[in-house]
């Protein structure tokens, strides 16, 4: 999969520096991946959930949530925002969906 905002990510490591390990996990993990649909995504990082046509991944144990809309004919993954668990529970990165 190819990742693009990949700013946002770097942008958010810098400021969470706690999430940096397992973004850079992720990053790895989704990169070298071929999805075709959300089933496989979730095989692969089980710790995923769908919200309409969003794909929100918890980083770090839970801790970080990374929002991200998947083009599985493209194999493009867009990062749409990156959070901590109390802004997540929030709801306002809905409106990226």
């Amino acid at each position: 999969m190819n990742i693009a905002n990949y700013g946002l990510i770097e942008k958010f490591a810098k400021k969470h520096a706690r999430s940096r390990s397992s973004l850079n996990i992720w990053y790895e993990t989704v990169s070298n991946s071929n999805w075709n649909k959300f089933d496989d995504v979730k095989k692969t990082l089980n710790a995923t959930d769908i919200y309409q046509d969003c794909v929100i991944f918890d980083i770090a144990g839970n801790n970080f949530r990374l929002i991200a809309q998947i083009d599985y004919e493209l194999q493009q993954v867009s990062v749409r925002a990156i959070m901590t668990h109390t802004e997540y529970v929030k709801d306002k990165w809905k409106k990226y969906c």
